[in-house]
C-alpha cells in the first residue's frame, strides 16, 4: 500500500471493544431480536477451513481491492471532491464510493480480530480523504460534489433528474449513504473513535432533513442505505435512524418518485425491478433486481425485530416461502434472469445463472435475521447452502480473482462473467469483490446465538469463545474438520458449572430435505443418523426446530462429540423445473459439487448414464488447497463411452484450465 500518514488518535483499549458490542444503551431499543447474535470478535477462529479464508481476506483480498481503487481512481474521487487534489471524477458507476466503503469496513473487521498497524494507518488515512470531502452540510458523494462530468458518462444516473438524493430507480446515491454508514459503525467498534462515525451522522442528519422535516418523498433507487441505518441507530441510540429506515421501506409502492426512465427501455416492468410495484408489506413474492431485494427483506427483518411490526413479518415469510419453494437455484444462489440480475417467474432456474455473488452475501444476511427472528434452524440450513457454495464460489483460493455471476453450467468458451470466461481480477462495477472484503471477515459471526439460558451452535468451525449464560462464562471450543468430516467435538474450558441448553443444528441434509421445500430432494433416503455422546456415552435426544436439545450443567472436562452421516447423495430438482428434467446434482455434506472437463477426459456438459450410487469420497490434499473429491460412474452422451468420473466442490471449479463444468448431469 502507498499511502501511510501518522495515526491520529491514541491507541484504542481493546477493553473498550468488548463494552462497545455488549453494553445495551449503544442498542437503545427495549425490542430486538428475541435471539441475539454472538459477535464475530467473540469467536477465536482456529485452523481449518474458515480460518484460512478469513486469513486470505485479510492478508491478500482486502489489500488487494484497496490497491484497486488506488488503480481505478475510486480513492482519489474522495480527494479531489475533498479539494486535496485536482482532478475530474474517475470511473463510469455512480456507486463507485460504496466499493470504498464496503473495503472499509472489511478492513475494520480485519482490524478487530488481527490488528495490523500498517492496515491501520492506510484506513485512517482513506477515511481523512472521505471527511474531507463532505460538504458543510453533511453531504457526500463524489459522484455529484465533483459534477462527474454534468453526470454524462454515469450510466446509472444518466436519466436522472437535477439536484442532489435523485428519486431515480437507478441512481445509487443513497445507496452509497449506506455502505458508508456500516464502515462507519464498523469502524467505531474497531476504533472507539468517532473519526468515521461523525461523517456518517451527519451525512444521515441531512437525509433526515430533507426526507421527514422538509418533506421530501424520496427514497432510495437501490435499496441498502435501510440497513446502514438501522446500524446507525444501533450503534448511537437516535431514533431518527430507525424512524428514517422504516420510512424509506414504507414509501416504496405508492408512486411517489416520476422516473422519466420506463419509456426508454421497453419490456422491463421497473417497479417490480426495484421491489416498487405495491407497498413492502403486500408483497407476496420475490421480484425483481435480487441484491436490492435481499437487501430489503434484511432490513424489513431489522425493522420487524426492533419495531414489533408484524406486518412486516408476515410479509417477508411469505416472500422467504416464494424463494425457497420455487426460486433458488441448489448453490443457495438467487437470480436466474441475467437482463435484470434478478428473480424470474416461479420454477424459471436455467442453469446459466445469473446468480450474483453479492445476491448469495445478501441470502446470507436475510436468513440469519430469519433466524434470530424465529429459532428454527431451516434458515441457517439455507444460509449454510448459499455460503459454501454460491458465495465463497466468488473468491478465488487465492483471494484475489472473483466471480460477479455464478452460473451452473459454462460451455467452456463464453464470456459470462463481465466480459471474462474465468474468475476476473476486478469489474468495471465491482460490488462483488468489495462485498467478499467486508463479507468474510465476519464470518465467524454466524456460529453462535444466545436465548436466554440456549446456546445455539448452528455452524461448525474450528474455534473458541467465551458466551454470557445466565449470568455465568461459558468457554467452549469446537475442533472438527468440516465441511470435509462430519465430526464435531465441543469441549468445555469453565471451571464453574454453567447451566444451559445446547441447541445443536442438525442440518437437513443430514435427513430427506436438501432445501426446506421440495423445490429440490435427495433421490435416496439417508442411511444413518446423527449420533451425539457426552463425556464418552451415547444419549438420545430431543430435535426442536431442527436443533438437538442438550440440556446440562456444562463444566471443564466435559466435552461432546457430534457425528453427522456424511453420504454422497444425489438431488433431483421439482418436477416444473424445467432446465433440470432428465438430471441429477451431487452433494455431499453442505458442498454442492460439479464436473470439469478437466477431470473428466474434456468432458462436463455431455456426462449421462450417471449412476449416483457409484460414488465415493476420497480427501485429496494437493488438489485446489485439499478438496474431498467424488469418483464415481458415468457415461459420454455420443458413443455411449463409459468414463470414470471425477467431481470436485463446485466453490472450487475455475481454478485449472478453463472449459466446460456442469453441476447439473445426465441421469
Amino acid at each position: 500500500m502507498k499511502l501511510t500518514i501518522a495515526h491520529p488518535w491514541k491507541a484504542f483499549d481493546p477493553a473498550l471493544l468488548l463494552i462497545l458490542l455488549l453494553t445495551p444503551s449503544l442498542y437503545g431499543q427495549s425490542k430486538d431480536y428475541p435471539i441475539h447474535p454472538v459477535d464475530f470478535t467473540q469467536v477465536q477462529l482456529k485452523d481449518g477451513f474458515w480460518k484460512d479464508r478469513v486469513t486470505t481476506a485479510s492478508k491478500v483480498t482486502i489489500p488487494y481491492a484497496f490497491k484497486k481503487c488506488e488503480e481505478t481512481g475510486r480513492i482519489d474521487n474522495f480527494r479531489f471532491a475533498g479539494g486535496l487534489a485536482l482532478g475530474k471524477f474517475q470511473g463510469r458507476y455512480g456507486f463507485n464510493d460504496s466499493d470504498v466503503f464496503k473495503i472499509l469496513e472489511g478492513a475494520a473487521y480485519s482490524l478487530m480480530t488481527d490488528p495490523d498497524p500498517e492496515l491501520r494507518a492506510y484506513v485512517d488515512t482513506v477515511v481523512s480523504y472521505i471527511r474531507a470531502a463532505q460538504e458543510a452540510d453533511g453531504y457526500l458523494y463524489t459522484a455529484w460534489s465533483l459534477k462527474a462530468n454534468d453526470y454524462a458518462d454515469l450510466a446509472c444516473c444518466s436519466y436522472a433528474e437535477e439536484g442532489r438524493y435523485i428519486a431515480s430507480k437507478f441512481s445509487h446515491e443513497l445507496y452509497n449513504a449506506g455502505h458508508m454508514y456500516e464502515a462507519a459503525v464498523a469502524h467505531y467498534q474497531a476504533t472507539g473513535t468517532r473519526f468515521f462515525l461523525d461523517v456518517a451522522t451527519r451525512n444521515a442528519d441531512l437525509v433526515y432533513r430533507i426526507c421527514i422535516d422538509q418533506g421530501q418523498l424520496f427514497y432510495p433507487g437501490h435499496q441498502e442505505i435501510e440497513i446502514g441505518l438501522v446500524k446507525l441507530y444501533r450503534a448511537t441510540g437516535n431514533e431518527k435512524y430507525l424512524q428514517l429506515a422504516k420510512e424509506f421501506l414504507d414509501r416504496r409502492g405508492k408512486g411517489y418518485r416520476n422516473y422519466g426512465v420506463e419509456n426508454s427501455l421497453q419490456g422491463l416492468d421497473f417497479d417490480a425491478y426495484s421491489q416498487d410495484h405495491v407497498p413492502v408489506i403486500e408483497q407476496t413474492e420475490a421480484v425483481g433486481h435480487s441484491v436490492r431485494a435481499g437487501y430489503m427483506y434484511a432490513a424489513m427483518a431489522d425493522i420487524a425485530a426492533i419495531t414489533g411490526d408484524k406486518a412486516y413479518l408476515v410479509a417477508i415469510d411469505r416472500i422467504w416461502d416464494d424463494i425457497v419453494s420455487k426460486k433458488m437455484y441448489v448453490t443457495g444462489g438467487l437470480g436466474a434472469g441475467h437482463g435484470i440480475e434478478g428473480f424470474d417467474v416461479a420454477y424459471a432456474l436455467p442453469n446459466d445463472a445469473y446468480a450474483e455473488t453479492c445476491a448469495a452475501i445478501a441470502n446470507v444476511y436475510w436468513n440469519h435475521r430469519m433466524f434470530l427472528l424465529h429459532g428454527d434452524s431451516k434458515y441457517i440450513d439455507v444460509l449454510e447452502r448459499s455460503l459454501y457454495n454460491g458465495l465463497i464460489a466468488g473468491l478465488s483460493l487465492e483471494g484475489d480473482k472473483f466471480f460477479y455471476p455464478n452460473p451452473l453450467v459454462f460451455d467452456g468458451e463464453s464470456n459470462f462473467n463481465q466480459g471474462a470466461n474465468c474468475r476476473s481480477d476486478w469489474f468495471n462495477c465491482s460490488c462483488c469483490p468489495s462485498n467478499l472484503s467486508r463479507f468474510v471477515p465476519s464470518v465467524a459471526g454466524y456460529t453462535y446465538a444466545l436465548d436466554a439460558g440456549q446456546v445455539y451452535i448452528n455452524l461448525f468451525m474450528n474455534n473458541s469463545t467465551t458466551l454470557a449464560v445466565n449470568g455465568s462464562k461459558l468457554e467452549l471450543e469446537q475442533k472438527t474438520n468440516y465441511p470435509w468430516s462430519g465430526e464435531v467435538s465441543i469441549s468445555f474450558q469453565n471451571e464453574s458449572p454453567v447451566n444451559s441448553n445446547l441447541m445443536i443444528r442438525i442440518p437437513g441434509w443430514v435427513g430427506n430435505q436438501p432445501v426446506p421445500s421440495d423445490l429440490y430432494r435427495f433421490r435416496d433416503r439417508a442411511k444413518g443418523s446423527t449420533t451425539i455422546t457426552v463425556n464418552g456415552s451415547r444419549i438420545d435426544f430431543k430435535i426442536h426446530k431442527g436443533y438437538a436439545v442438550l440440556p446440562g450443567n456444562w463444566k471443564k472436562g466435559d466435552e461432546i462429540t457430534i457425528n453427522l452421516p456424511m453420504k454422497v447423495r444425489t438431488i433431483v430438482s421439482h418436477d416444473l423445473v424445467m432446465a433440470n428434467t432428465g438430471k441429477i446434482a451431487m452433494q455431499r455434506g453442505p458442498l454442492v459439487y460439479c464436473a470439469e472437463a478437466v477431470d473428466n477426459e474434456g468432458h462436463a456438459l455431455d456426462l449421462t448414464a450417471i449412476d449416483g450410487k457409484s460414488f465415493t469420497a476420497t480427501f485429496d490434499p494437493s488438489l485446489l488447497r485439499g478438496v474431498t473429491v467424488l469418483q464415481g460412474k458415468g457415461k459420454v452422451k455420443e458413443g455411449g463411452r463409459k468414463i470414470d468420473v471425477r467431481l470436485i466442490p463446485y466453490y472450487s471449479w475455475s481454478h485449472r484450465d478453463i472449459g466446460p463444468m456442469a453441476v447439473w448431469l445426465g441421469e
